[in-house]
C-alpha cells in the first residue's frame, strides 16, 4: 500500500491518501459509523475526512441504474440537499453530501444505493424461508428478525411473516463458515440463552461489545463475534511496508504478547497481527502509525522511532515511563523530549496530519519588529513606536494606574514597552507573545489577536479584553484569554512543590477554589495528585485594591497562620474567612484580608471605562470607588468587586452589575 502518493477522486475536495489505520470512525462518504481498515484519508488540518476504500474510489457516473436507465447519475458533493433535508428517492432516507443526482430529472440516490442498488426483491434468501421484499425508510423502527437491532432505514420485508431485515443481515444464515474462524462454522445463539453459563465469552473477540440480543458462537472453541464483525470483519493479512517488511497476519486467538509498537502488554482494545518468520507482534490499531507528526504538547515535530535507546524517560503526555524498547515518538531537536506512541496519536492531541515528505516551514512569529535600541514596532500598534522603559514609577492609586494592553493587568515594577507618543503600553513579557502558538486544548496552532471587544474564555470562565488567542477555520471560530494561552508545561507555581501539568478531567473539584473547572482542563502534579483549576493558575500573585496602601499578596490557604494573619473575616464582604481552604489577598503589615472573589471581582480582566454594545444593551466598566457602594440590579446586594457594569438603558438611567452570574441572569 502506498501511503504517500495523492489521490485526487471526485468524492472529495482534497486529495486523499491511502492508511493501513484502523479506526473506527463514520466515513465521510456513506456516513456509516464502523471499523474502517485500509481507507482514504484526507491529510488537510481542517477537514480530517476518513473513507471506507470502496466509497473513495465511488464511480463519478453511474449508468443504467435500475430504478433510472434513461440517465445516467453523476457524483456531486452539493450539500443543498442535506440542508433541506431532501430525502434519497430510493431508500427513503434523509440525503447526505456525497450522492449521486440526475441533473435531468432531479434523481438522487445516497452514495450506498448508488453503488450498491438493492434489488426490490429477493427470491430465495439465505436469511428466511419466504421471499423478501425491499422497503423504503418507515415511519416506525422496527427490530431486524436476524440481528434483533432496531432498523432506522429501508428493510427486506416478508409479507407472509411480518419480520423485517437490515440490508446486509439478508446474507446472513444461522450458520456461517467464517474466514476470522475457519475451525468450525458460527451459530447464532442468543444473548440470554448463554447468559447462565459463565464460563463462555460473551464479548465480541474483535470489537470487545457485549451483543444484548444474538451472537455468533463457536462453542467448541468458546470463540464470540457480533454480527457487525461478522458482516464488517478486520482484515486477515495487512501488508504495509512502513510497519513491517513482511504480510502480517490476524491472529484469531487470545494470546499474552507486548506490542512492538505501543509497548502495552496483553491490551484487549484490538487483536494481535503477527509476522512468524521475524516474531513481530502489533496491535491492529497500532498498523500504520504515522512516522512524522505535530502535536499540541510540543513545538517541534516528533518523529516515530520503533527504538529510542534512552533509560528512564518520561511521556511528554501522560508523565509516565517510556521503556526504550518499544516504539515512540522523539524530537530531533529537544532530544530529552519522548511520547507514548498511543499518547502522541490521540484524537485530542494528534491533528491527524502525516507531514513525512512535507518540508517543514519556518514561520516568523515574532510580534515585532526590531527598529531601534530599545525600539520596537508591534503589530498590535503599527502607528507607533514602541520604547523598553526598566525604572518605572508605580502609582500605588487603584483607580489611576495605567494598564497593560494586553493583559489589562495594571502595570508595576516589571519593565514595559510604552508607545512614545500615546498612552499605549505593553508589559515587555506581554510584547513577546508569539504570534501563533500550539496550546493543549486544540490540535491546530493558535493565532495572536488584538481587536477591541470582549469574549467569553470558556477556560477559565471570565470575560477577558486585550490581547486573544484566535482559531480560525474550523466549525467555529474559537477564543481564548491570553492568560490561559500562555500556560505550559511544565508550570511552576508558588502554591505547590513540583510542577504541573494539564490535564482533562471532569469531576475533579480545584485544590483552591473547590468548585469543578469550567472546561474540564486542569494543571495537575502527578506526584502528589494536586489539581488547580485555570481560573487560579492565572491569579496575579500581587494586586493594588483601594482597602490598603501596599500591595496584597496572595496566600495560598495554609500558609496563612505563618505570615501574620490574625483576622478571620474578609475586610469588603465582612464574612469569615477560610484560610486552610482557601486561598485569599492579604496585606501583612496591616493585617488586610480579602476573598479573591471580593478582591478582583468577575470583571478584573475589562478595561476601566471602556464601554461595550451588545444586543441586550449597553455597558460601561466602572470603578466601585463610591463612598457608597451601589445596589446590583439583579441580585439587588451591595456590589463588593473593585470593577462592576454600568448598564444604560438610554433614558438616563443607570443599572449596576456586580457578577457575571448576574449579568447572564439579565440576558436570560
Amino acid at each position: 500500500m502506498d501511503t504517500t502518493r495523492a489521490y485526487n477522486l471526485p468524492i472529495h475536495n482534497h486529495p486523499l491518501f491511502r492508511s493501513p489505520l484502523f479506526r473506527y470512525f463514520e466515513c465521510d462518504g456513506c456516513h456509516v459509523k464502523e471499523p474502517i481498515y485500509g481507507g482514504y484519508i484526507c491529510n488537510e488540518p481542517s477537514c480530517h475526512g476518513w473513507f471506507h476504500k470502496e466509497c473513495a474510489e465511488a464511480p463519478p457516473e453511474i449508468n443504467h441504474y435500475p430504478s433510472h436507465s434513461e440517465h445516467p447519475l453523476l457524483l456531486t458533493n452539493d450539500d443543498s440537499q442535506s440542508r433541506d433535508n431532501s430525502p434519497c428517492d430510493c431508500c427513503g432516507k434523509k440525503l447526505l453530501s456525497p450522492y449521486y443526482t440526475c441533473p435531468t430529472c432531479k434523481f438522487k440516490v445516497d452514495l450506498i444505493c448508488g453503488m450498491k442498488p438493492s434489488p426490490p426483491a429477493i427470491e430465495n434468501p439465505i436469511c428466511h424461508d419466504h421471499s423478501l421484499v425491499f422497503l423504503k425508510k418507515g415511519e416506525v423502527d422496527v427490530p431486524c428478525e436476524a440481528c434483533k437491532e432496531s432498523i432506522g432505514g429501508p428493510s427486506y420485508s416478508c409479507l407472509e411473516c411480518h419480520v423485517y431485515f437490515h440490508l446486509d443481515c439478508v446474507h446472513l444464515s444461522k450458520e456461517v463458515n467464517h474466514p476470522c474462524h475457519p475451525s468450525h462454522p458460527l451459530k447464532v445463539f442468543a444473548s440470554e440463552a448463554l447468559a447462565d453459563n459463565c464460563d463462555i465469552k460473551k464479548m465480541c473477540y474483535f470489537c470487545l461489545v457485549r451483543p444484548e440480543n444474538v451472537m455468533y458462537h463457536c462453542l467448541m472453541c468458546n470463540f464470540t463475534m457480533c454480527f457487525g464483525c461478522t458482516k464488517h470483519p478486520p482484515p486477515l493479512v495487512v501488508e504495509d511496508i512502513k510497519t513491517h517488511n513482511h504480510p502480517l497476519w490476524l491472529f484469531s486467538t487470545s494470546i499474552a504478547f507486548t506490542c512492538k509498537f505501543c509497548g502495552l502488554e496483553d491490551s484487549d482494545t484490538t487483536k494481535p497481527y503477527i509476522c512468524l518468520k521475524c516474531n513481530f507482534v502489533v496491535h491492529g490499531d497500532c498498523i500504520g502509525l504515522p512516522r512524522v507528526i505535530n502535536i499540541n504538547r510540543h513545538d517541534h515535530r516528533i518523529s516515530f522511532t520503533y527504538h529510542h535507546g534512552r533509560r528512564s524517560t518520561e511521556c511528554g503526555v501522560c508523565r509516565g515511563n517510556v521503556s526504550q524498547y518499544y516504539g515512540a515518538y522523539c524530537c530531533s531537536v529537544c532530544t530529552n523530549y519522548i511520547v507514548h506512541s498511543l499518547c502522541a496519536t490521540r484524537l485530542h492531541i494528534w491533528n491527524g496530519v502525516e507531514l513525512e515528505g512535507t518540508p517543514e516551514e519556518n514561520q516568523d512569529i515574532a510580534p515585532f519588529k526590531v527598529v531601534g535600541h530599545n525600539l520596537i514596532r508591534h503589530f498590535s500598534h503599527n502607528k507607533h513606536i514602541l520604547r523598553l522603559l526598566k525604572d518605572i514609577n508605580v502609582i500605588h492609586d487603584h483607580d489611576q494606574c495605567r494598564r497593560c494592553e494586553a493583559c489589562i493587568r495594571i502595570v508595576d515594577f516589571d519593565p514595559i514597552y510604552a508607545c512614545t507618543e500615546c498612552p499605549f503600553l505593553l508589559h515587555e513579557k506581554c510584547a513577546n507573545l508569539p504570534t501563533k502558538k500550539r496550546l493543549v486544548f486544540y490540535t491546530v496552532p493558535y493565532t495572536l489577536e488584538f481587536f477591541e471587544g470582549v469574549i467569553y474564555c470558556n477556560l477559565c470562565g471570565m470575560l477577558c479584553d486585550g490581547f486573544k488567542y484566535a482559531l480560525k477555520g474550523t466549525m467555529q471560530d474559537h477564543y481564548i484569554d491570553v492568560h490561559c494561552g500562555s500556560l505550559s508545561e511544565p508550570f511552576s507555581h508558588n502554591a505547590h512543590l513540583h510542577p504541573l501539568y494539564f490535564i482533562r478531567t471532569k469531576d475533579r473539584y480545584c485544590d483552591a477554589c473547590r468548585r469543578l473547572p469550567s472546561d474540564y482542563y486542569m494543571l495537575r502534579c502527578h506526584e502528589c495528585d494536586f489539581h488547580l483549576c485555570l481560573y487560579c493558575v492565572n491569579l496575579p500573585e500581587k494586586i493594588l485594591h483601594m482597602s490598603d496602601e501596599h500591595p496584597l499578596i496572595l496566600y495560598y490557604g495554609e500558609k496563612w497562620n505563618g505570615c501574620g494573619g490574625t483576622r478571620n473575616w474578609c475586610d469588603v464582604c465582612e464574612s469569615e474567612l477560610d484560610p486552610p481552604s482557601n486561598w485569599l489577598y492579604t496585606c501583612s503589615d496591616c493585617e488586610v484580608a480579602l476573598h479573591v472573589q471580593c478582591a478582583l471581582g468577575d470583571f478584573s480582566r475589562l478595561k476601566p471605562e471602556n464601554a461595550y454594545f451588545t444586543k441586550e444593551g449597553h455597558y460601561k466598566v466602572v470603578f466601585n470607588n463610591r463612598y457608597t457602594r451601589p445596589f446590583c440590579s439583579h441580585c439587588h446586594s451591595r456590589c463588593k468587586a473593585p470593577i462592576i457594569l454600568k448598564y444604560n438603558d438610554g433614558k438616563d438611567n443607570g443599572y449596576y452589575i456586580c457578577s457575571l452570574s448576574c449579568l447572564s441572569s439579565c440576558w436570560v
